[in-house]
């Protein structure tokens, strides 16, 4: 195990920091968490300068602020952001986002009276003179800051939008993309800038450089008695412990600060275990597969495909409304539920659902994804009767690297994220045990994807 660690953290300095930086999964509708937006304490006036002194030349900077009095940009940021209780997080990453600021090695004064891009319309001039009043550094920070704490907040907490009509929950499209803002952060944002490409940048940009997430998949507790499953940035409850159990084995629970779980907002809580048979207010019967219900459309199908009424679980018309509808469930649907398939031949492992037959690669997959369920064999001529499907991969959350590598790989929305090194991989809580080594055809069924880092690692390494 140690000469394993040992290449690891070789791996990191080698390769990693090599490697070009992929785009992340972006999802439109969840840009940062509530939580950091109004931590106008988050960095303190030393955090920020020795960041922007890091990042760029913008901490050696001075300016005229909104008061007259010269300050260095840090400063400004500091009173802003203390001033208006808003994150100065959140203004280092939108002024990055707008002017590229933050890290431009040679900033021109057209960058810096522009800082934050606020006043500036797609269709303006800076020339205008109704434009131009908003030039300088301090205003730009300042009028940024204001604009959330005394417009698009409040505005929000007192009608549930903004001006524009973002707010949380509320579909509007975006550069023709419909967009519904899982919470207020992410409405502000797209009032902001009502762009997609420039709030993927901030995305990015926050991702970067202040979250210490985990990636989705992984499942976490911070007291060893409420579990939550971590899904597109927000945290997810589980009501019980077989919620629990059909989605992971419980080794394999990572722990998590409370301060950092609560970063994550609270979504919709998994009140039922996988595979669940849903008995509605009104006789419906759905089967629970992931996060959709699927109606079985009669009893007749309830029966022929050997469902048993003993299963099924009452729930309320509020229970079915938090789980978008699936496909029904027809006398056609071969393996609603899924089944492990072998060829008696070549002894090739398949999983069948809804009549397509997923080959498995390595019985590792097999073992991680499906280990509590049996193998039926079946002759090749009768395997043909299934429609063939994309490779099964490995389940969200897993750990695996292949068989004779140093590199270890966690699996999120179906990429494999390197691990950067032996401190990233202990601070995240995994557990070296956990690891599942296997076939390099097994890992590379997975696209690569971003390297899983400490906020500031890949910026301390390049920028010493």
């Amino acid at each position: 195990m140690r000469n394993f660690r040992l290449k690891l953290t070789i791996y990191t300095l080698l390769g990693v920091l090599a490697l070009s930086r992929p785009a992340l999964a972006f999802n439109q509708d969840y840009l940062m968490p509530d939580y950091e937006l109004e931590r106008g304490d988050s960095m303190n006036l030393a955090d920020i300068q020795r960041f922007l002194e890091r990042k760029g030349t913008l901490g050696y900077q001075y300016f005229t602020d909104t008061d007259g009095i010269t300050r260095t940009a840090a400063e400004i940021i500091w009173r802003v952001a203390t001033g208006n209780r808003i994150s100065p997080k959140f203004l280092l990453a939108l002024m990055q986002r707008e002017q590229s600021l933050v890290e431009d090695q040679l900033p021109t004064q057209g960058q810096f009276d522009w800082a934050m891009g606020y006043g500036v319309c797609d269709d303006c001039s800076t020339a205008e003179t109704s434009v131009a009043r908003f030039r300088g550094f301090g205003k730009q920070v300042s009028g940024a800051a204001r604009q959330l704490r005394e417009g698009y907040i409040p505005d929000i907490l007192t009608n549930g939008k903004t001006s524009a009509g973002f707010g949380p929950g509320i579909t509007k499209l975006v550069d023709g993309t419909p967009v519904t803002p899982a919470n207020m952060a992410t409405a502000i944002l797209y009032t902001y800038t009502p762009h997609l490409h420039g709030n993927v940048n901030f995305a990015s940009i926050w991702d970067r450089w202040f979250s210490k997430t985990h990636p989705d998949g992984t499942i976490v507790t911070a007291d060893n008695r409420v579990f939550w499953f971590i899904q597109n940035s927000i945290r997810r409850r589980f009501a019980s412990i077989s919620a629990l159990a059909s989605r992971t084995d419980l080794d394999e629970v990572v722990p998590i600060s409370s301060s950092d779980l609560e970063k994550y907002d609270e979504g919709k809580p998994i009140r039922f275990a996988n595979y669940s048979l849903l008995h509605a207010t009104d006789g419906g019967i759905f089967l629970l597969v992931d996060d959709a219900r699927r109606p079985i459309i009669s009893m007749k199908v309830f029966r022929t495909l050997g469902f048993n009424a003993d299963e099924l679980v009452d729930v309320t018309d509020e229970d079915l409304a938090s789980y978008p509808e699936g496909e029904a469930i027809t006398l056609e649907s071969a393996y609603p539920q899924g089944g492990l398939l072998q060829d008696k031949i070549s002894g090739g492992v398949y999983w069948v659902q809804d009549g397509v037959k997923y080959p498995i690669w390595s019985k590792e997959i097999m073992n991680i994804n499906f280990g509590s369920h049996p193998i039926t064999q079946i002759s090749s001529e009768e395997l043909t009767h299934y429609r063939t499907g994309e490779p099964i991969r490995f389940r969200d959350g897993t750990l695996v690297g292949a068989k004779g590598s140093p590199t270890v790989y966690v699996i999120s929305n179906g990429e494999r994220r390197p691990i950067s090194s032996e401190s990233v991989f202990n601070s995240y809580g995994w557990k070296w045990n956990n690891i599942v080594w296997t076939l390099d055809g097994a890992v590379n069924l997975h696209p690569l994807g971003e390297p899983v880092l400490l906020t500031g690692d890949l910026e301390t390494a390049t920028n010493p």
